[in-house]
């Protein structure tokens, strides 16, 4: 793999070719990337890949008109016969206004601190293989459990490089690892299924095999026997796993693109009280090893912490360049892009910060309640808030989790949610989007 000097001097020369075939402007990324994973299924290999992936992308300007094209060849020679196609291309597109790259006074030189993103450490075949069966043999090792659907474990190193013709050439190199176990519990009839899974960036932070096995066992068995319970109102608890769901509607609603569309039903919501005093939910580009971390966003600017929520207001949109101009607001840092597609705005690492109740507080918070650990289908009108999805879980009375429950919806508004949601004090940092577990005071539930 190319050293990240050398993947910024080939996006750099991308960069070079199509100002030479007549382009106003361009950016051009370089994505390389490799990975390794295993599968084991009732102890026996299932499945093994291994891939290696080489990406080009150049988007060029002519004026207010634009292309993008992709290539997966990383020769420099071959890059003036993709300039010149491209610039072909958008000299036959319409013209946007508003589009173009970043300003070139916002841009930074893309060092910033390091966020130790890359691991050197990188897990033979072997050794994955015998991390998915010991969770796995973890996971069997419960009873109750009856089947399996597998374990698996993968590891991966990745590097990106963003050149424009403003000057910036930067490249990010990181490493991924993972594990996961799925199993079956309960018999023909009554089956239940649940799982357990871990990212991180360096092979040190990755759960035990075990501690993965086991959880996916446990949740698992849990489920089986689920109680059918009556339609009406209930006090809902989201589990962690679920809770963080709340913020991925949050940012799609106060995306530049979403309100320059006018299709949020937070169109209006910009510097107001959306969430009760004392809620933050905050995005953090600059976690070290974070899974979502980065010192530059997708056009070159400088990433930084934000609150997007302070206090229970609402802050800021998410912008980049383009829905940036139409707003007439500066972009936020927040452009995210496949190699070969345009930029859009996106949150990094982002989570709903703690509050002061523990999770047992929560849970004994409403005579009763229903802990959700599963969400199913989408269900969100993204123009209204309107929120209606398919969930499972547990009933829980006075603070006890008293039974499993299964195949019913949950429905309320996401405005009324966000305005009651109480986060509970458990917050792990462990995904791209994180939450404690959360408390909504009062949604409808049906069963089915």
């Amino acid at each position: 793999m190319q050293s990240e000097a050398e993947a910024a001097d080939l996006a750099a020369a991308l960069v070079e070719a199509a100002t030479r075939a007549g382009a106003s402007a361009a950016d051009a990324m370089i994505g390389i990337s490799r990975s390794s994973g295993i599968s084991v299924r009732l102890g026996e290999v299932e499945d093994i890949d291994h891939s290696e992936s080489f990406e080009v992308g150049l988007r060029l300007f002519d004026g207010q008109r634009s292309a993008t094209v992709s290539s997966a060849s990383l020769d420099p020679a071959h890059f003036p016969e993709l300039a010149e196609r491209a610039f072909a291309m958008a000299r036959q597109a319409p013209e946007d206004p508003y589009a173009g790259l970043a300003d070139p006074a916002l841009l930074g030189d893309g060092a910033g601190p390091d966020l130790d993103l890359f691991d050197p450490v990188s897990p033979d075949l072997a050794a994955l293989e015998a991390s998915a069966r010991t969770a796995e043999d973890a996971a069997r090792d419960v009873a109750g459990v009856t089947n399996s659907n597998g374990a698996s474990a993968g590891t991966g190193q990745s590097l990106v490089a963003l050149a424009t013709s403003t000057g910036f050439a930067r490249a990010l190199r990181s490493s991924h690892h993972n594990l996961s176990a799925s199993v079956v519990a309960g018999e023909a009839g009554a089956l239940q299924r649940d799982y357990a899974a871990h990212s991180s960036r360096h092979l040190a932070d990755l759960d035990p095999p075990e501690k993965v096995g086991r959880l996916a066992a446990e949740r698992t068995v849990a489920r089986v026997g689920p109680k059918r319970i009556e339609s009406g109102t209930y006090a809902i608890i989201f589990d962690p796993r679920v809770a963080s769901s709340l913020l991925g509607h949050l940012t799609a609603a106060i995306t530049g693109s979403a309100i320059a569309r006018k299709t949020s039903f937070l169109l209006d919501a910009l510097g107001t009280r959306l969430f009760a005093e004392g809620v933050t939910v905050r995005d953090d580009p600059l976690r070290v090893r974070g899974l979502r971390s980065r010192a530059f966003d997708g056009e070159g600017l400088p990433c930084r912490p934000l609150d997007l929520i302070a206090d229970g207001i609402l802050t800021s949109w998410l912008a980049d360049s383009a829905s940036a101009r139409q707003l007439g607001i500066a972009p936020t840092g927040h452009a995210g892009r496949a190699v070969g597609g345009s930029p859009g705005a996106g949150p990094s690492n982002l989570m709903l910060l703690p509050g002061a109740r523990s999770r047992e507080e929560l849970l004994a918070a409403a005579p009763r309640a229903i802990l959700v650990t599963e969400l199913i289908g989408q269900g969100v009108n993204a123009v209204t808030g309107d929120y209606s999805r398919g969930a499972a879980g547990f009933l829980v009375e006075n603070g006890e989790i008293v039974a499993p429950v299964a195949e019913i919806t949950i429905a309320g508004n996401l405005k009324d949610m966000f305005r009651t949601l109480e986060p509970g004090s458990d917050l792990e940092l462990r995904r791209g989007i994180d939450a404690p577990t959360v408390l909504i005071p009062e949604m409808t539930v049906a069963s089915a």
